[in-house]
């Protein structure tokens, strides 16, 4: 019989679940052990040297005795491991840590990452299912929110990284939406890419895409407005020739 599954999440509240065994959030060490136990599945792959680990933890101003207090940390981010019942722990070696999980582990981040690449190679090889099956599900997970409550450069950065794949996700979904002729859908994607990146020139050439195939020329020319505006207020720039040959597109079709 086959052992059951590892998984971990990181994004909305941090648990680990195995068969019927739910580890969850709370049965984690506070906000530092949440945030320790992240570095280390997210960076699973390298030792990560406990002077890195620290500084990350305390977001660059580790106590004075950090490092007992990260060994604290750890001895109980192992207890926490143990609980699932999975042959997981935390090693420790050469003044580094390194998080040890089953070959068949499935972490939802790493999960949001591969499902975006599919996404795309489906989308680009013409497999519009499966494309749009899985751009469901890297926008699912990648906009839940990423250890809600704490700060620190990693920590942003790792929530870029997360709202790049959900753009990633919803850039597929609106090209979907557009060749299947849901110019509703398009837009709506087109718009919640705007509201997470407002400097996104392609996502208003996608929204002015859908507007025209669904007849809203004003609609379209009213977008192109609302990026030129946007660049010019917040960045001093134009919009890129691509986006101008969109508008002159428009404007050819009036």
């Amino acid at each position: 019989m086959d052992e059951p599954q590892l998984r971990i999440y990181l994004v909305g509240n941090v648990a680990i679940e195995r068969g019927g065994v739910l580890v969850a959030e709370s049965r984690f060490p506070g906000g530092q052990g949440r945030l320790a136990f992240a570095l280390l599945a997210s960076e699973r792959r390298d030792a990560l040297s406990t002077e890195h680990i620290a500084d990350v933890v305390w977001d660059g101003i580790p106590p004075t005795a950090w490092a007992t207090a990260l060994r604290a940390i750890v001895s109980k981010l192992r207890g926490v491991l143990a609980q699932s019942g999975a042959e997981a722990t935390i090693e420790h070696a050469f003044g580094c840590y390194q998080l040890r999980l089953p070959p068949d582990a499935w972490i939802d981040v790493e999960a949001a990452a591969a499902a975006a690449h599919d996404a795309e190679a489906a989308l680009r090889s013409g497999d519009l299912a499966a494309a749009n099956g899985e751009a469901l599900v890297a926008n699912a997970i990648a906009r839940r929110p990423f250890l809600e409550g704490a700060e620190g450069e990693w920590v942003q950065r790792k929530r870029t990284q997360l709202r790049t794949i959900q753009v990633r996700a919803l850039s597929c979904r609106a090209e979907i939406a557009i060749r299947q002729g849901d110019l509703t859908g398009a837009a709506g994607d087109a718009e919640r890419i705007i509201a997470l990146e407002p400097f996104r020139e392609r996502a208003y050439v996608t929204l002015m895409r859908a507007h025209v195939e669904a007849g809203n020329n004003a609609e379209a020319l009213a977008t192109y407005d609302r990026l030129r505006e946007t660049l010019a207020s917040e960045l001093g720039a134009s919009p890129s020739p691509d986006s101008a040959a969109a508008f002159l597109g428009v404007l050819r079709a009036n």
